[in-house]
């Protein structure tokens, strides 16, 4: 089978010679827009139910979480190698103190070759950024940054509370550091056309972005954004426009950039739209049918050639 995009997994695999499965982990961290920092509501479509998992769970202590998504991934899959993702919230969101001993916990078992610290770009600094560079000689640390969108408009209409500048101090600032780094975006919000979507991901072959998590816009229970589309519906990305929408994205995408996530699913049970009842496994067998049949692949329109210390 002709691998049509850079996953996450095929990525691993070549740095650690196998397959290496994440833990996701809750560390009890919050957020400046929602501790009155910046705000205390949020970002307007966060609920972080819709991308928590169940093995979460922020009552255990962190050992105890990681130790039980150990067991329960071996035992599944017969795993040897995982990587401990920090998820909930924004995990870089305390002292340099508190940062380095939660990361050295994760970091201890033997199992464990790496981290992945999702955080927002107005939540790092020099020192935050050395601790990371010093645990990154003997492990893989990743560190995924909330993007969200590259046009102020849209981060202004969201309350994210900051702007693209501020990203792109933060990833070059990570990348001077020989950390790599990522982007979480979301597509199709109501302040962008397909085609100002769609340029973000030119936008994002210019610079020094290694990983790439793309989420369709979904409007999920107890947010702002579900009260403002009970109040003044307006159109999100049905199944097979998203299908489409995402092989014109890829196709776009430097080749050497890696695919972590597709597509957002929120649970069932707080999903307000869009609505497209299909399984994980489904929405990933219809989009590697769609590359076969457009014959498309990963880079194959990128009209950009990233320079070579961006492709390492």
């Amino acid at each position: 089978m002709i691998n049509r995009y850079y996953s996450f997994g095929q990525y691993l695999k070549e740095v650690f010679g196998k397959k290496v499965y994440k833990v996701n982990v809750d560390a009890g961290f919050t957020c400046p827009n929602r501790d009155g920092t910046l705000g205390v509501s949020g970002c307007i479509y966060c609920n972080n139910v819709s991308f928590r998992p169940p093995s979460c769970a922020p009552e255990l202590s962190l050992s105890e979480q990681i130790l039980n998504g150990i067991v329960h991934v071996k035992n599944r899959y017969k795993a040897e190698l995982f990587l401990v993702y920090f998820q909930p919230y924004t995990n870089t969101y305390a002292s340099v103190e508190k940062l380095e001993k939660l990361y050295k916990e994760a970091l201890s078992f033997p199992e464990v070759v790496g981290l992945a610290i999702g955080t927002r770009p107005d939540c790092v600094d020099e020192e935050k950024l050395e601790l990371i560079q010093a645990l990154s000689k003997n492990h893989l640390i990743i560190m995924e940054y909330g993007l969200q969108s590259i046009y102020d408009k849209s981060l202004e209409y969201i309350h994210r509370g900051h702007d693209y500048a501020t990203f792109l101090k933060a990833i070059y600032k990570t990348y001077e550091k020989g950390i790599p780094a990522g982007a979480h975006i979301i597509v199709g919000l109501p302040t962008e056309t397909r085609d100002e979507s769609l340029q973000m991901a030119d936008e994002i072959n210019r610079h020094p972005i290694k990983f790439l998590k793309i989420h369709q816009l979904q409007i999920v229970k107890n947010t702002v954004l579900a009260k403002m589309y009970e109040k003044n519906p307006f159109k999100v990305f049905d199944y097979e426009e998203y299908l489409d929408f995402v092989i014109d994205f890829i196709e776009r995408l430097s080749p050497d950039i890696v695919l972590q996530r597709l597509f957002a699913m929120a649970p069932e049970d707080i999903l307000i739209a869009p609505k497209w009842n299909h399984s994980k496994q489904q929405i990933l067998n219809d989009i590697n049918k769609k590359f076969e049949e457009r014959n498309a692949c990963q880079g194959s329109k990128c009209s950009f050639t990233r320079h070579r210390c961006l492709r390492s």
